[in-house]
């Protein structure tokens, strides 16, 4: 009896032993066998703090067979609990516990995207903003200024042109700020580093004038490889004190009172934008220019140009002098136009216009009023 209780708990160890030796051999077996999913594949998405107990049990509420409880474990045992992050996920048919915690600890995150294009206004990057889905939206309903200063920006700074366009990815429950925010650090950064390689010699006193002028070269660009010669007649023009007369700047200045074509009188309007009226740059940016128009303004073309017109191709022909340019004004808008039906009227002011200009830019004043070419409405058919 005594030699049976001796023996007794060596038994009890191996017994208990064996049963934790199968207790692991299981929840191996489950960490490292598929989950069952409703669908393949399965988004899903797990609120900011969730525990990982609390992240399973989401997980599984969209779809995936999966053990809060064990899930738990797993993460805890692994020293991965406190890695896991929030956001959008997506995984497949065959896809383990173990590769769940993996791909969650690592944040790899199914994303979605935002196209900011070359060219947009601040205002309509907030709207789209505001409009995509996945964005905690809590910029809105906040004027500019307190998106300024919520985003870490001077909350006095006019927000036109301060935001770089690209494409943005972001998971499922990102801050619309948050995307804002790394859209203004990256413009900042773009706009230094332009600044930094810029030609000497430039008339721009400081980086803002640059950015001013980049959105200009943005918004009258039809063809890519006319970006750095339109540069270089604002520049040119700059420099003997020209009127800038840009099209798109008095656009600008009408809002939503542009109605697809400028006429004499928008011509004067009484607006700090209108650079047919000040002379020099606009006081700001009027939209947000990429890399290229950046490069662009800070390396424009050679030359001595000081007028062009749009071919109505998307290009443009450049002229050093009014002659030259009257003679293109005459050649191109009169063919385009013919070509688009415009009305004999509308012919005649613009043969006006075109031959008997007086001063430099005068032709682009009475042409762009008589312009229909959907091309005109994103660019001036002259300068």
């Amino acid at each position: 009896m005594k030699g049976l209780k001796s023996r007794w708990p060596a038994r009890l160890f191996a017994l208990v032993f064996v049963a934790a030796v199968g207790v692991a051999a299981a929840f191996v077996g489950w960490a490292l066998a598929p989950i069952r999913l409703s669908g393949s594949p399965l988004d899903f998405n797990v609120r900011l703090g969730s525990p990982a107990r609390s992240a399973a049990e989401q997980i599984r509420a969209q779809g995936a067979d999966l053990s809060p409880r064990l899930f738990y474990w797993l993460a805890r045992l692994t020293g991965k609990g406190t890695q896991l992050k929030a956001g959008s996920y997506q995984i497949e048919q065959g896809v383990t516990p173990w590769e769940l915690l993996r791909k969650m600890a690592r944040g790899d995150q199914s994303l979605l995207s935002l196209t900011v294009p070359e060219g947009w206004t601040f205002a309509q990057f907030l709207t789209a903003a505001d409009q995509a889905p996945g964005l905690v939206h809590d910029a809105a309903g906040l004027s500019a200024s307190q998106i300024m200063q919520r985003i870490g920006a001077p909350a006095d700074l006019d927000p036109e042109g301060e935001f770089f366009p690209d494409t943005y990815l972001y998971g499922q429950g990102t801050s619309e700020l948050t995307l804002l925010r790394r859209a203004y650090h990256l413009m900042q950064r773009e706009l230094a580093q332009a600044w930094a390689g810029r030609e000497q010699g430039l008339p721009l006193r400081d980086p803002r004038q640059a950015l001013i002028l980049a959105s200009m070269v943005e918004k009258e660009t039809g063809h890519p490889g006319d970006r750095a010669r339109i540069a270089s007649v604002f520049i040119n023009r700059l420099r003997v004190g020209m009127p800038l007369q840009s099209d798109p700047t008095v656009i600008y200045a009408l809002g939503s009172a542009y109605r697809g074509h400028l006429t004499h009188k928008d011509m004067q309007l009484a607006s700090p934008y209108n650079t047919y009226v000040h002379a020099g740059l606009p006081p700001g940016p009027i939209a947000l220019p990429g890399a290229a128009s950046l490069r662009a303004a800070l390396h424009p073309a050679d030359g001595r140009a000081l007028y062009f017109v749009a071919r109505g191709d998307g290009s443009s022909v450049f002229s050093d002098t009014l002659a030259q340019h009257d003679a293109a004004v005459t050649r191109y808008l009169l063919q385009a136009h013919r070509a688009s039906g415009a009305s004999a009227t509308a012919r005649a002011g613009a043969s006006s216009g075109a031959s008997g200009a007086s001063g430099p830019g005068s032709a682009s004043a009475s042409t762009a009023s008589a312009s229909t070419d959907a091309d005109a409405r994103r660019r001036p058919l002259s300068r």
